[in-house]
């Protein structure tokens, strides 16, 4: 079924008259004529009668009118949309970012963005997860671009370094080890310790800390969220690794610098290689690969 065909019945519906609906379409009234005897062919009835020297409806041709008026409305609020997502001047994002980016660096850059582009109507849409649950998502299509750790030999995406968090541990107040400023990771070993889950871009790196000193830590718990592990650590459920994060501020913790062995984590936009991304999306990912890195 021809496109323009439907656009043609419904101008001639309307109007009711060949001469006047062929002027209003910008063709000639044989081509209109076509198109409205193609269509009646297809669908095996009379869409219209003559009635004096206009045309109206037929029964059928009124219930037609319905369901190709809601369809071409349809239609052309995904012509509307799919531009306005697409255009140089307006879109929406889907961003994704681990947990430990939530409280400071995402809110601070994606302001800053807006600022920046306040004539320009783009909407964010925000997505906290674990790194492996956010490449997978980038994947599948749900996010456009992420803040997340980088994890070795994924192919299908394209990892670039951001900012870097300073890892330090934490220990609830009342600790044998909270009267120290830092201390050297081998310190921690004699004490439970609550651990990132599985999922956590951040769980192969705390991993390897320990493998570089040669000791194995005894693991009580294992969370996903960085939040939840702060605050199992203020009540006493054991002491933790993770990044220098804000709320650590808020809680009843100690936090101690590490001194050995060193190591910063970098923080990584992602995004899936070679897949075609909206201008809007293009522009926040410059915006945010321009930025000099820093501490998150």
């Amino acid at each position: 079924m021809n496109l323009n065909h439907l656009y043609y019945f419904v101008t001639l519906a309307h109007m009711e008259h060949y001469t006047n609906a062929a002027n209003e379409l910008s063709i000639t009234q044989p081509s209109l004529s076509h198109a409205i005897t193609s269509l009646e062919q297809e669908l095996g009835t009379y869409l219209f009668e003559k009635q004096g020297r206009n045309v109206v409806l037929t029964k059928y041709g009124r219930e037609f009118l319905k369901y190709v008026e809601e369809s071409l409305g349809t239609l052309e609020s995904g012509i509307k949309k799919t531009k306005m997502l697409t255009s140089e001047t307006s879109g929406y994002i889907d961003l994704a970012f681990i947990y430990t980016l939530g409280t400071r660096y995402v809110p601070q850059i994606v302001s800053q963005f807006l600022k920046e582009n306040e004539e320009k109507n783009i909407k964010f849409s925000f997505h906290s997860a674990a790194t492996t649950d956010i490449l997978r998502g980038l994947k599948e299509e749900k996010y456009d671009i992420a803040f997340c750790s980088k994890i070795e030999n994924e192919k299908e995406i394209e990892f670039n370094p951001i900012g870097k968090q300073e890892l330090v541990v934490i220990v609830p107040l009342s600790h044998p080890l909270a009267e120290k400023t830092s201390i050297d990771l081998k310190e921690t070993i004699d004490y439970p310790q609550i651990f990132f889950s599985k999922s956590s871009g951040l769980r192969p790196v705390i991993d390897n800390l320990f493998r570089q000193i040669g000791l194995s830590p005894t693991i009580l718990y294992e969370v996903e969220e960085d939040g939840a592990l702060a605050g199992l650590v203020a009540e006493n459920f054991g002491i933790a690794v993770l990044p220098n994060i804000l709320i650590l501020q808020t809680l009843n913790v100690k936090i101690l610098n590490i001194n050995n062995p060193l190591y910063t984590r970098k923080i990584y936009m992602a995004r899936v290689k070679n897949k075609y991304l909206a201008p809007v999306i293009q522009q926040f990912a410059k915006f945010v690969q321009d930025q000099n890195e820093i501490n998150i």
